[in-house]
């Protein structure tokens, strides 16, 4: 305590040098790293091995549906935050799971280099599909650990950089450091080192810290399900009635991507369904079932409660192995509906308004970049690769230092309305290119950027790609920092896995839904308008962060925080 007290007091660079110094912070750029890892391998670096065994496009475009894990990560995170794994739960609370899923993602990576994707398809299928299960699941102990292990000199903003800052290198490493060693190596080769570096990364989580949760949550556990059954607490009735609904709802979502992904993983090309349709059509009905309506059901638990509704007039202690496992069922599922609910009350309406915009102008036209420089610009591929995997990557680490170091001077808002707002403006850039890049030549010239890329080797017409590319990634870096920081700051620590999770699957549910219309548009109205509207829309996401900041600085006045501390949040 007294440590923090004395960091706190710092001046901002300072509290920067004691956060990268601190054990917490390593591990957490060491997680970052194994988080994009697989991501890179079996969901980008991938399609290029594919590609080489000479697999048919439809084949390669049905693996992206393993994607899906990632976005519906959360349907499975209230089991890890209430399972404990045989034989090594000792690890802890985040860290048996992070372990094995590591172990297991090397171990994979492992047996996919001693095969022969042409000939073995099935299998890779397979491998693939249980690898980013593995990922997705590592990701939101992850997100949950970071929350978890936060202090006052480990800051949320901090680790929250760093995590980006991880994340990023192993994008670098899984894409262009793989590419250019399967030229000399082959892809075997690359995916056996891959493999093995991630086995090495799980031996070194073995020392990573446990959160103060983790270290005391069985008698946490024993606490929290006791008082369930406490005078004014909820009828044991009506919580088996809530968690009926949101458990059949979530088991219904749960089921219908897993049979999803098996159909269009094992079956014939004439027998798969159709992935655009199954995302229009059931996306939206998903995500009903599996926010939506719990968020209402946790309203009204809350307001019941409140009111002093349907709660038990005296102790009502577990007498049957039945009222156990709805005890249980309710903690892991329905309580960290009900906690987020009742702390931020109408304020729910806003934060996940925010969450559903705020990175909308990346994740709506991402999947048409690469249409927009190699056709409508035409770009050659070894343009593209220059100016987007290695220069972007570097201009996108850029603006995530950069938004840490300004968490230190300006506050988690400020940076989280700064970064929707360069994110919505730089679709301008864009937008110039489509029409010629006259301004985005004109910049880079001004400043003496094209001849830096001149004395590279490239010319005016690269720089100016670069130029736009550094300026969008600067600012996705710094949102995208801010983001995970506020995430993590809303996500309370008692049940941080399944409430980061399921907020940052709403983070790009918009864009992934809006791709098709936008597809359209595309086709009709060509780049630049495209571009135009994405700027309109980003600038929904800045009158949510400002009303966003405005709450909290009244909750934080209501509190009685001092006009530092306001300035800070």
């Amino acid at each position: 305590m007294g440590e923090a007290a004395e960091n706190s007091g710092k001046p901002g660079w300072r509290r920067v040098l004691a956060s990268l110094g601190n054990r917490k912070t390593g591990f957490m750029a060491l997680f970052g790293f194994a988080s994009a890892l697989p991501y890179a391998l079996l969901l980008g670096t991938l399609y290029a091995w594919l590609s080489d065994a000479q697999v048919d496009l439809e084949t390669m475009g049905v693996f992206s549906l393993i994607g899906l894990a990632y976005s519906f990560k959360f349907l499975w995170s209230p089991l890890l935050d209430r399972i404990n794994l045989p034989l090594i739960r000792r690890l802890g609370r985040r860290k048996q799971w992070i372990v094995t899923a590591q172990f297991l993602l090397g171990g994979i990576l492992l047996v996919l280099s001693t095969l022969n994707p042409g000939g073995s398809i099935g299998w890779f299928s397979l491998l693939a599909g249980i690898g980013a299960f593995a990922s997705a699941t590592q990701d939101v102990v992850v997100d949950a650990w970071r929350v978890d292990v936060a202090d006052e000199v480990a800051t949320i903003d901090m680790l929250s950089t760093v995590y980006q800052l991880g994340y990023r290198s192993a994008v670098l490493v899984g894409g262009a450091l793989a590419l250019f060693l399967a030229e000399g190596l082959g892809w075997p080769t690359v995916y056996a080192i891959m493999g093995c570096l991630m086995l090495v990364v799980g031996a070194f989580s073995l020392f990573a810290p446990e959160g103060p949760q983790s270290v005391a949550s069985i008698a946490a556990d024993h606490a929290a399900l006791a008082e369930l059954r406490e005078a004014g607490e909820l009828e044991p009735r009506v919580r088996a009635i809530a968690l009926a609904i949101v458990g059949v709802l979530w088991s219904w979502a749960l089921i219908t991507v897993g049979i999803f992904m098996v159909r269009s993983l094992g079956s014939d090309p004439e027998a798969r369904p159709d992935s655009t349709a199954f995302v229009a059509q059931q996306g939206p009905l998903i995500v009903i079932a599996t926010v939506v309506i719990p968020a209402l059901v946790a309203a009204w638990l809350v307001r019941q409660k409140q009111h002093g509704r349907r709660v038990l007039a005296q102790p009502a202690p577990a007498v049957s192995r039945a009222d156990n496992v709805l005890d249980h069922g309710y903690r892991a599922l329905i309580l960290p509906l009900t906690d987020i609910v009742g702390r931020l009350g109408w304020a729910t309406i806003l934060v996940v308004g925010l969450v559903l915009s705020y990175r909308i102008t990346d994740t709506i036209w991402g999947t048409f970049a690469y249409p927009f420089y190699l056709g409508e610009l035409a770009y050659s591929k070894e343009e593209v690769a220059v100016a987007s995997k290695f220069f972007g990557v570097g201009a996108l680490m850029f603006g995530v230092a950069l938004g840490g170091v300004l968490f230190t001077y300006i506050g988690r808002m400020a940076v989280m309305t700064l970064g929707a707002l360069t994110a919505a403006l730089t679709n301008l850039l864009y937008a110039d290119l489509a029409t010629g890049g006259a301004v985005m030549s004109a910049g880079a010239r001004a400043i003496g950027f094209t001849w830096l890329v001149e004395q590279l080797g490239g010319d005016d017409r690269l720089a100016k790609l670069m130029f736009a590319i550094a300026g969008e990634n600067v600012a996705g870096g710094i949102a995208g920092a801010a983001l995970v920081a506020y995430l993590s700051s809303i996500t309370s620590k008692k049940y941080s896995a399944v409430q980061y999770a399921l907020l940052s699957s709403l983070t790009f549910l918009v864009g992934t839904l809006g791709r098709g219309a936008l597809g359209k548009m595309i086709e009709t109205r060509g780049y630049h308008d495209v571009f135009l509207l994405t700027t309109g829309i980003g600038f929904v996401a800045v009158v949510l962060c400002l009303a966003e900041w405005a709450r909290i600085r009244r909750q934080g006045k209501a509190a009685g925080l001092d006009e530092a501390a306001l300035a800070n949040a």
